[in-house]
């Protein structure tokens, strides 16, 4: 018995987050790429897609993707990349470093956020939002490798999530974005 509580009081400290996880995604605020912040609550009336991103992944290429998505939507949509050294160490480089390489092999304008942990001990309070059903009011669920995408609609509500190999201009992704 006392073996199942220590686990069951173990389990609920590594869940538990370090600071308040926010009850919408408006009021999220995280730090940008060159610097500032990047507030979701600009945001409003738009789809938001939260992509975590990294420079050495063989997803990488989704880059060139994403900002075509970027331009051709950015009337109804933003789309805000979260680097990340969570899989494979495929992002090692600084804030400075993953800001040179996204604008001078992408060209990437949408907004870029500073590196952040997606999973684990350390992981971000946006991710938690993204991945806990008690957070985003929908789906429990994990950041499985580089360029996992979610998608929040105008209201801030939490979407749905599509997987790494599920590319920009895949078919599914465009119809949750035009719905």
């Amino acid at each position: 018995m006392m073996y199942k509580l220590a686990l069951l009081f173990s389990l609920f400290l590594f869940a538990a987050p370090k600071n308040e996880v926010p009850k919408s995604i408006y009021d999220f605020e995280v730090d940008g790429l060159p610097g500032g912040k990047i507030k979701l609550s600009k945001f409003k009336g738009k789809k938001i897609l939260i992509v975590n991103t990294a420079s050495k992944c063989g997803y990488t290429y989704q880059y060139e993707g994403l900002e075509k998505l970027y331009k051709k939507y950015q009337d109804k949509l933003v789309i805000i990349g979260f680097p990340a050294n969570n899989f494979g160490a495929q992002e090692p480089g600084s804030n400075q470093d993953i800001e040179q390489f996204c604008k001078k092999n992408y060209g990437v304008s949408f907004p870029m956020a500073a590196k952040i942990s997606v999973k684990g001990e350390n992981i971000h309070e946006l991710y938690l939002w993204l991945t806990k059903k008690r957070y985003n009011g929908v789906s429990d669920n994990e950041v499985a490798w580089n360029f996992q995408k979610y998608l929040i609609d105008e209201k801030g509500n939490f979407v749905t999530y599509f997987k790494s190999d599920v590319k920009p201009d895949d078919a599914q992704l465009i119809d949750a974005i035009n719905k």
